[in-house]
């Protein structure tokens, strides 16, 4: 009988936090967020993990998931992880069903940190003590004085020296309101501060070109998704004619869509989201895909989930700060990191796993199921 520790149960549980005020990007509005919450249980021990995703993510982990890995030994994630793939093949791999492996294989993987004794970083090895960070939001729906406060905290208050807002405003049709709103970021961080812009595909290929020779002038240096990540060939194009880096990938649920994107030659920096991907196991794996290239790789949203998998990678360029996750994280976990100085350093106080711990009493009201 093996004396190694199993995985004695998976669990579930849904949260919906509203947003502190009305949130838009380019294609897309929304008043609420969902986080839905996987626990591994082996012994007494137990992990956490967690994605953004709407609550049936949850049904399909109890029904399609649990099961898959119960009794599974509890270091074996890279195993659990190719079964959970192979469980939900006629349910269908990218989206809701990758986001649900997402969330369990970062429990899985906090739980084996756990059981262990380390910090997830050090259990994965680190390649630096410090994760870059750069601030995310200026939505759409902000006026200038929110977007102003905004910026200005991340910058002046907590020292991140790169920031980033949203542009492509109702699917491109307001471009003289995104170059201007560019043109008040700039203003409320100063010349020493990166500036970055993110469209969420909101552009057409002509119309990116052409606004992008505006941001080029405010300096911006980063341009997410100018077109929509489905047209390769679009993109690679855009990254081909100009001065900015092009960057997308957040979007991707699977290790070749990864693999596509790199190929086609259509990112000057990847960008992969472990609550999206599969997970840890599959983050890691498009880091590599992208290190072979010498392309870098950007965490997208959700920071507590990636901060050690972000540590643990040579290439990686930053992590994103993004404003509607992180509330939500201070608000469900306790142990949440300081980027104070533009930067978040995993595992420095020793707390095995990810660090986290949900704050049972704070979360209570936002629990749906």
């Amino acid at each position: 009988m093996s004396d190694q520790p199993a995985v004695d149960a998976v669990d579930t549980a849904v949260y919906t936090v509203p947003t502190d005020a009305p949130e838009a990007d380019g294609t897309l509005a929304w008043d609420k967020t969902t986080l839905v919450l996987v626990t591994a249980r082996s012994g007494t021990t137990t992990g956490l993990g967690y994605t953004y995703a709407p609550a049936a993510t949850a049904h399909l982990v109890r029904e399609l998931l649990a099961g898959t890995v119960t009794g599974l030994c509890a270091y074996d994630v890279p195993r659990a992880n190719e079964l959970m793939c192979r469980a939900v093949r006629n349910a269908g791999l990218p989206g809701l069903a990758a986001q649900a492996i997402a969330a369990a294989d970062i429990a899985l993987w906090d739980l084996k940190a756990r059981l262990l004794g380390l910090p997830l970083v050090h259990l994965l090895g680190a390649a630096r003590t410090e994760v870059p960070v750069y601030g995310s939001g200026g939505f759409t729906t902000y006026d200038a004085g929110r977007q102003e406060r905004q910026l200005r905290g991340w910058a002046e208050d907590q020292g991140i020296p790169r920031v980033k807002i949203k542009i492509g405003e109702s699917w491109g049709t307001r471009q003289d309101r995104d170059l201007e709103r560019v043109t008040r970021a700039r203003a409320a961080i100063g010349d020493t501060a990166e500036l970055y812009v993110d469209a969420n595909g909101g552009y057409t290929g002509g119309q990116a070109l052409r606004v992008a020779a505006a941001l080029a002038d405010q300096g911006v240096t980063w341009f997410e998704e100018p077109v929509s990540s489905d047209h390769l060939t679009v993109l690679a194009g855009l990254r081909d004619r100009i001065p900015l880096d092009v960057a997308a990938g957040e979007y991707g649920y699977t290790l070749p869509y990864f693999e596509h994107m790199l190929a086609a030659g259509a990112v000057d920096c990847l960008q992969a989201d472990v609550t999206r991907c599969g997970g840890i196991t599959v983050w890691l794996r498009a880091a590599a895909l992208a290190h072979a290239r010498g392309i870098d790789i950007s965490g997208h949203c959700a920071p507590h989930a990636h901060a050690h998998a972000a540590a643990a990678v040579p290439n990686l360029r930053h992590l994103e700060w993004f404003h509607d996750h992180v509330r939500i994280e201070r608000l469900l976990f306790d142990g949440v990191l300081d980027p104070a100085g533009g930067g978040v350093t995993p595992g420095a106080d020793g707390t095995p796993g990810l660090g986290l711990t949900l704050a049972e009493e704070r979360a209570a009201p936002y629990r749906t199921e």
